[in-house]
C-alpha cells in the first residue's frame, strides 16, 4: 500500500512548539501533547480519514510524544479517545452535526 507522506517543515514544527499550541491528553494512561483538532491542516485530516494513523500522529503529537505513541502501539479506540479529549480541552466540539435547523417560518398548507 502506498502512503502519501505529509511532512511538517522544521520551521512549521518549531513555530507550533514555540507557540505552545499543544493540549495534553491521555493515551493509554500516559500524558501526551497534541495539537488541538481546530489547528489541523486539511492534509493532516486527510491522513487520519484515510487510515494513515501513524503518519497523522507523527504530525500532531509533539516529537517526544510520538516516540511514546510508537512504544504504546495504541488501538484505534484509544487514539479516538485522545483526539476527543484534545478537542474538549481546546474547547472544541467534534460531535456529529444534527443537520440544519428546521425553518422557523410556517409553511402554508394548500
Amino acid at each position: 500500500m502506498e502512503t502519501d507522506e505529509v511532512e511538517v517543515s522544521a520551521a512549521d514544527a518549531q513555530e507550533i512548539e514555540a507557540e505552545g499550541h499543544y493540549v495534553t491528553g491521555l493515551l493509554c494512561g500516559e500524558e501526551v501533547r497534541i495539537i488541538p483538532p481546530g489547528a489541523w491542516r486539511q492534509s493532516w485530516q486527510e491522513l487520519l480519514n484515510s487510515g494513515q494513523i501513524r503518519a497523522f500522529m507523527e504530525i500532531v503529537l509533539s516529537p517526544d510524544d510520538f516516540e511514546l505513541f510508537v512504544e504504546l502501539d495504541p488501538t484505534n479506540s484509544e487514539v479516538g479517545e485522545l483526539i476527543n479529549e484534545a478537542a474538549e480541552r481546546a474547547g472544541e466540539s467534534l460531535g456529529k452535526s444534527s443537520g440544519p435547523a428546521p425553518s422557523s417560518r410556517r409553511t402554508r398548507r394548500r
